[in-house]
């Protein structure tokens, strides 16, 4: 029997939810979850927000046990964040003396007309895993929430013309706070990054090696993702950082390659290699081909005649 989830829609409905009074700005929120706030909560339950949601855990009395495909309790200062409508399920695992957990959400409405809006998408993080969290330092720890703390006072003012903006610019700036240490967190990982980047590739291999291709296609980026146990926007990333390409143009250049080979090495036509490749429609292998290589799959046997 599925869980019940819980949705909340709005900053109004998740302070209602938590008992934390009226709040101060109906799109946006900085609020601490902690002993206090969880006593009157059931000790397991689903939730999903329609939400941004930006979480700073040190020792933290509830544990988000299936977000992504891993449990992750919060025993260190890291940071998660989840777009809208992301399903968690949260227990309360143990209960604490120090509580310095908090948590910022805001609705995607207060962002929608400004430039922000239009980049939100960007921040991959929002659809990362929770074992793929942000793991900080005291110093940046402490950056983070110097801006949070320019956010709670400057919606706690009396709200004027300037305040939207200065909220939205303070917003973004956390936001690029966090790409920062994340860059950081990607170099200081390089050689576990390193070795993923090794398991993909032998990923690729495997995949073609048992002839997958021929019953569900080219492999796609959910599968290489999940048979990583990562998600699809951190494998993207990581990738990106290590080797210039992200996921999907991996996958491309690897079946670029095999391509090239059956084309010198067989005298199989265009058509019967891309079905070989896993594509359901040959025109779409000549179309990737021919990116790759600016030459039709034709014009590059030709070259080698």
């Amino acid at each position: 029997m599925k869980s019940e989830v819980l949705h909340i829609e709005s900053i109004h409905e998740i302070h209602e939810f938590l008992g934390l009074g009226k709040p101060k700005h109906p799109l946006i929120s900085v609020f601490k979850f902690g002993k206090e706030q969880s006593q009157g909560l059931k000790e397991n339950f689903n939730y999903s927000l329609g939400l941004y949601q930006i979480s700073i855990k040190g020792n933290c009395p509830y544990t988000i046990s299936k977000y992504g495909r891993n449990s992750y309790d919060f025993q260190e200062c890291s940071m998660i964040f989840t777009s809208p409508n992301q399903v968690l399920e949260v227990n309360q695992a143990y209960q604490i003396e120090d509580d310095d957990c908090w948590t910022l959400v805001f609705h995607p409405d207060l962002i929608r007309k400004s430039p922000l809006g239009n980049r939100i998408d960007k921040y991959s993080f929002f659809n990362y895993a929770s074992n793929e969290a942000l793991h900080l330092s005291e110093g940046e720890r402490q950056t983070i929430t110097d801006i949070s703390q320019k956010i709670i006072k400057e919606y706690s003012n009396n709200i004027d013309s300037h305040s939207q903006t200065l909220i939205i610019s303070n917003l973004e700036l956390l936001l690029n706070y966090s790409v920062r240490f994340y860059d950081r967190q990607f170099y200081t990982r390089t050689n576990l990054n390193k070795d993923l980047v090794s398991e993909f590739e032998e990923l690729l291999k495997a995949y073609y090696k048992s002839d997958k291709q021929v019953v569900s296609g080219i492999p796609s980026v959910q599968y290489c993702a999940d048979a990583l146990s990562i998600s699809p926007r951190y494998l993207s990333d990581l990738l990106r950082k290590e080797t210039g390409k992200n996921t999907q143009e991996h996958i491309h250049h690897f079946i670029i390659e095999k391509a090239k080979t059956s084309l010198l090495d067989s005298s199989k036509s265009s058509s019967e290699i891309a079905y070989d490749l896993g594509f359901e429609y040959p025109q779409y292998f000549s179309k990737l081909f021919k990116k790759g290589t600016s030459m039709s799959p034709i014009e590059y046997r030709k070259t080698f005649d």
